[in-house]
């Protein structure tokens, strides 16, 4: 799996059609018009993601390995 920065991960979600609501600090929160969920996105520099918060945040967003 191919290991995403913050600002990645960002640009991915925006791409598939979920937008910024706010910025708390570090900390980028999506939401998508119509569904429930909010995914909090932490963007350090240039840091790359944990492999498990990755993940999590794919799930989340329905974004499979391929996708990236």
């Amino acid at each position: 799996m191919r290991i995403l920065s913050g600002k990645q991960m960002c640009a991915l979600l925006e791409s598939r059609g979920w937008s910024r609501a706010r910025v708390t600090g570090s900390h980028h929160v999506y939401i998508m018009k119509g569904s429930k969920l909010r995914i909090t996105v932490p963007v350090h520099g240039n840091r790359d993601l944990k492999t498990g918060l990755q993940k999590a945040i794919m799930k989340m967003a329905e974004i499979r390995e391929e996708d990236l």
